[in-house]
């Protein structure tokens, strides 16, 4: 008997999975290490995935 496969994880289409970036600022501390910022997704908050959706029946 074949295994049911699992449902393909929903990529967020806003950021198309890359949730979270790290940008440079242009310049680097006393250390000699780039300044960076993180920005995160707002449409997903950084996690990549969206929620499924609420699939509602159809009246026939």
């Amino acid at each position: 008997m074949a295994q049911p496969t699992p449902p393909p994880p929903r990529i967020c289409p806003a950021c198309d999975g890359f949730a979270s970036v790290a940008v440079t600022l242009g310049g680097r501390d006393r250390r000699g290490n780039r300044r960076t910022i993180t920005a995160h997704c707002p449409a997903c908050q950084g996690t990549g995935t969206t929620r499924p959706t609420r699939r509602q029946g159809v009246n026939a």
